[in-house]
C-alpha cells in the first residue's frame, strides 16, 4: 500500500511533502523542548537542554502558579484579550458587511483609510497613544489597553470580512428582501451565519499577538495587579540569574489557552481558509 501510494505522487509533490514535514518538525521541536524543560531544574537545562528530565516533577508549575501569581496574570490576559476580541469581531463584521455589500459615497476612501491602519508599525504609535490615553484618563487601565488592541486589530478584521461578505451571492439578500426582511435581519440571521468560519480566522489572527504582547502592557500599565502574562513571566528574570525551569513552565501554561481556543475553532478555521477553493 505504501509503495502504491508513493508511486501515485510526482517528484514535485514528494518534494513539497518533504518540505512540509520538515517545516512541521522545525515548528514543533522548540515547543517540545520548552515543554520538557518545564519539568527540569535550571541546572539540568543548562547541563543538557535536549535531554529528558531526571524526574517528571511539577515543582516549576506549582512555583509559577503560587509564587509567580500566574492565576492573576492569566485572568488579566483573558480579560484584555476577550474584551478586545469582542470589539474587533463585532466592528469587523458590521463594517465588513457595509463595505462588502453596499456602494455609497466615499466607499473607497473609507475602505482605504481603514486599511491604512495595517501600514503603521505599533512602535510608532506609543507616544501618541500614551498622550491620548492620558488625556482620556485611561492610563493604567485594562479598558484603555483593550481599546488600543481593538483599534490595532480592526483594520485586519475589516479587510478579511469585507472580502468574504463581498463574495456571498446576491440572490440570498434579494430573496430575504422580497420576504420583507430588514437590513439588520439580513445581516444577523442570513449573512452572519455564513461567515462564521471567517470570524474564526479573524479571532485567531488577532488574538495571538494580543495574548503574547509585552510592549503595550509595559508602557500603559503600571500597577502589578494589572500585569498580563508576558509581564508576569518577567519576574523569573533576576539581576544575575534566570529561573529557567519556572520560566519554561510559565511559557507552557501561557500557551495552553491559545492551543485550546485553536482546537475549539479549528474546524471553523479550516473552513474559512478553504472557502471558495472548491466550486460546486
Amino acid at each position: 500500500m505504501i509503495t502504491r501510494a508513493l508511486k501515485a505522487h510526482t517528484p514535485f509533490s514528494m518534494l513539497l511533502m518533504g518540505l512540509l514535514i520538515l517545516n512541521t518538525v522545525v515548528v514543533l521541536a522548540p515547543l517540545g523542548v520548552a515543554v520538557i524543560s518545564a519539568f527540569k531544574t535550571t541546572g539540568e537545562i543548562m547541563a543538557s537542554p535536549f535531554a529528558l528530565p531526571s524526574a517528571w516533577a511539577f515543582d516549576n508549575f506549582v512555583k509559577v502558579w503560587s509564587a509567580g501569581r500566574f492565576d492573576r496574570y492569566i485572568l488579566n490576559s483573558i480579560i484584555v484579550t476577550l474584551g478586545a476580541e469582542i470589539i474587533i469581531l463585532v466592528t469587523s463584521a458590521m463594517a465588513g458587511y457595509a463595505l462588502g455589500r453596499f456602494k455609497f459615497r466615499f466607499h473607497g476612501a473609507i475602505y482605504t483609510l481603514i486599511l491604512m491602519g495595517l501600514m503603521v508599525p505599533a512602535k510608532l504609535l506609543l507616544v501618541p497613544l500614551f498622550i491620548q490615553l492620558k488625556a482620556m484618563g485611561l492610563l493604567n487601565s485594562q479598558f484603555g489597553l483593550i481599546l488600543v488592541y481593538a483599534a490595532g486589530g480592526i483594520p485586519a478584521g475589516v479587510f478579511i470580512m469585507t472580502g468574504f461578505f463581498r463574495a456571498l451571492p446576491d440572490a440570498l439578500e434579494g430573496a430575504a428582501r422580497i420576504d420583507g426582511a430588514g437590513e439588520w435581519t439580513i445581516f444577523s440571521r442570513i449573512m452572519l451565519p455564513l461567515v462564521r468560519p471567517q470570524l474564526a480566522i479573524v479571532a485567531i489572527y488577532t488574538a495571538i499577538p494580543i495574548w503574547n504582547d509585552f510592549l503595550f502592557p509595559m508602557v500603559f500599565l503600571s500597577s502589578p495587579e494589572l500585569k498580563t502574562i508576558p509581564q508576569g513571566l518577567s519576574v523569573f528574570f533576576g539581576e544575575h540569574a534566570v529561573d529557567m525551569g519556572a520560566l519554561f513552565a510559565g511559557l507552557t501554561l501561557a500557551a495552553l489557552p491559545l492551543v485550546l481556543v485553536y482546537l475549539l475553532l479549528s474546524e471553523q478555521f479550516i473552513k474559512g481558509l478553504t472557502a471558495g477553493a472548491v466550486k460546486g
